[in-house]
Parts: structure tokens; C-alpha cells; sequence
């Protein structure tokens, strides 16, 4: 008995298998390289369809759509939506404890100078929370949608250039910051289309224990409350909850996707399909 060789098993994974389609076994070489013919084709039949079905029909990838969904969803929430740098400064994220010898200071893009892709929404949204509190009465909420950035290597969960949710309100009574929190979850969640997810206490390298919102085994949100030990150094003193979701892992969530290559930022892929 064999399985696909390694070659086939990654052209099968570009267009698309399933685990299960990967993991079949064959009584000799012939048997497993005729199945595999058939599969590759039947495969890349869908992936033409698909395409075509995109060119006719919503003319906006998974991932496009998704956000328009979420805009819409925050806004009848009541949130207000914020548009930031892409670049920022080391002195923002060292305020986040991110240090250049720390496990997340070595995903950091860095420019030159002082400069940096931004990992992460939440130094900027941070900036924008201390100087929004000085015209809005609270509680109010923004959110953020954008690219962040890490410089490791990509895999079935990861990518270099991803695309965060982040949103954060700032003034919820202390005594409803849980509630608020999973009220806020569930409204994404809702909007995304994604069921069958769990809460988990988790540890982060920033915000230590934190509450994440896991599908399946895959992390598709993690949140935060203040006050925070890291509110100090950002002038913050006043109760809030922050979230913030990975939108192409919300797409492999709700899609059962093979990995998560196959609806990020691609000229291989395209809504999902290997071009």
C-alpha cells in the first residue's frame, strides 16, 4: 500500500484536496497515479468554474466581501471605523513590549531607521483611543481593518502579509467588560458567517492571559481588557475590551480550507482558486 508522493500531494493541496483526499492510500504505483489523474483534473475543473463563477457573478473575492460584511455589521453596532499608517514607529511597539530580541520583536518587518511594518493594529488604535478621549464621551468604539506584517516563515496558518479586524472600546463599565467582549465577538462572528467556535484562556506574549475564540482548533481571535499593564505607557486610564480577529483565518474557519494560502494576498491564488 503507498499514498501520493510528495509532488502529487502538493499539486492536490494547491488545487484544493482535502486531508482526506491526501491521505488515501493505493494497492501499487499504477492505481495511485491513475487516481491521481482523475483527482487533479476533476480538481482543476472546479477551480475554472469557480473563476468563471467569480467573473460573472459577485466580481469580489472571499476576502473583500468578508470585510464589506464586517463594515456593515460594526456600523449598525455603533462603531466607528478608523483608517491608520501601515508604517510605524520602534517606540510604538516597544510601548506593546515588543523588544527587538523578543519571539514577536523577530517577526517584525523592519525599514530603515526606527521604522516598521506594523505586526499589529493595536499601537495606532492605542494612539487614536487617548486622543479620541478628549472629544467623544464615553463608551465609544472604532475598529480597523488592514494589513499587518510578519517576517517568519508561512505555512497552513500563517502568512508574511495578513489581514486584521481590530476593534476596541473604550469606557465599558468594569463590571461588563466580559459580557461586552463576547457581545462584540459574537457580532463579527455573525457577520463572518462562522459557527462552532469556543472561548479559550490563552497566554499572549503583550497582553498575557487573554480570551481567544477558537474554530476547530484554529485561533481566529484574540482579546484583551484594560486596564492594562500596558495602558500606562499610553496615557490610558480608563476600562476597555479590544479584539482582533485574522479575517483569512476566519475564511478558513467558516470554509473548512485546505490552508491558508489558498484566500490572503496572492498572484498564485485567487478567491481561493490556484491560478
Amino acid at each position: 500500500m503507498s499514498g501520493f508522493t510528495p509532488t502529487q500531494r502538493q499539486r492536490l493541496h494547491e488545487l484544493g484536496a482535502g486531508a482526506a483526499a491526501l491521505d488515501e492510500t493505493f494497492a501499487d504505483a499504477t492505481a495511485r497515479d491513475q487516481a491521481f489523474r482523475l483527482l487533479a483534473t476533476q480538481l482543476a475543473g472546479a477551480g475554472r468554474a469557480a473563476l468563471e463563477a467569480l467573473r460573472t457573478g459577485p466580481r469580489v473575492p472571499a476576502l473583500r466581501r468578508l470585510e464589506g460584511s464586517l463594515r456593515a455589521a460594526l456600523t449598525q453596532a455603533g462603531l466607528v471605523e478608523v483608517v491608520t499608517p501601515a508604517i510605524v514607529g520602534g517606540e510604538a511597539l516597544r510601548k506593546m513590549g515588543v523588544e527587538p530580541g523578543s519571539e514577536m520583536g523577530t517577526q517584525v518587518f523592519r525599514l530603515d531607521g526606527d521604522r516598521c511594518l506594523r505586526p499589529m493594529l493595536a499601537p495606532n488604535l492605542y494612539t487614536l483611543l487617548r486622543r479620541l478621549a478628549r472629544v467623544w464621551k464615553q463608551p465609544f468604539a472604532i475598529y480597523e481593518i488592514g494589513s499587518c506584517f510578519r517576517a517568519d516563515t508561512k505555512g497552513s496558518r500563517h502568512l508574511n502579509e495578513f489581514t486584521m479586524l481590530n476593534l476596541v472600546e473604550l469606557g465599558t463599565p468594569l463590571a461588563d467588560r466580559d459580557e461586552r467582549l463576547r457581545e462584540l465577538a459574537v457580532v463579527v462572528l455573525d457577520a463572518a458567517g462562522v459557527t462552532g467556535y469556543e472561548f479559550v484562556l490563552k497566554h499572549s506574549e503583550v497582553y498575557g492571559d487573554e480570551l481567544d475564540v477558537v474554530v476547530a482548533g484554529l485561533e481566529v481571535c484574540s482579546t484583551a481588557l484594560g486596564p492594562h499593564a500596558l495602558d500606562d505607557a499610553w496615557a490610558i486610564t480608563d476600562p476597555w475590551v479590544g479584539l482582533g480577529f485574522g479575517l483569512e483565518r476566519l475564511l478558513v474557519a467558516r470554509d473548512d480550507l485546505a490552508g491558508i494560502e489558498r484566500v490572503g494576498r496572492s498572484l498564485s491564488y485567487l478567491d481561493g482558486v490556484r491560478l
